[in-house]
């Protein structure tokens, strides 16, 4: 690896260190689907995503919800001298991918088939507070 390259790679290490976030990889549902979803919540608080999420009547709700608390989590482990209720939590990203795409075939009439394709998708999520950035941009 070159110099460049490793300095590179470094810098994109210690980002993530700084970054609250979590993965979903490999759900079983459509993009397409996950997308209504996200959409929903993203730049929203903390605290109203959750709720937006539990009434949602969209089974893709679900997984984001888990996933958002996830994201909570990792968050108050990396800050641990915070409080999650002073902090101001709000969703700062989410992202959904398309992930691998599974192929079957259904029988069609006069001896044709049908390609079905079983989406998956990622979701990439992640958290940020506004209190730091007021404390940062006072400092400043």
């Amino acid at each position: 690896m070159g110099a460049r390259k490793r300095l590179r790679a470094n810098s994109i290490k210690e980002e993530k260190k700084q970054k609250s976030f979590a993965v979903l990889r490999n759900c079983p549902s459509s993009p397409r689907k996950m997308r209504l979803v996200a959409d929903q919540i993203r730049g929203v608080e903390v605290d109203k995503a959750l709720d937006i999420l539990k009434y949602s009547p969209k089974v893709a709700a679900r997984d984001i919800e888990k996933l958002l608390l996830s994201a909570v989590s990792n968050w108050q482990a990396k800050n641990e001298e915070l409080r999650m209720e002073d902090a101001n939590l709000f969703v700062k990203e989410i992202y959904v991918d398309s992930a691998r795409v599974l192929k079957r075939i259904k029988p069609a009439p006069q001896g044709r088939a049908y390609r079905v394709r079983k989406r998956s998708n990622h979701v990439t999520l992640v958290v940020d507070s506004k209190i730091e950035k007021e404390v940062v941009n006072e400092n400043a």
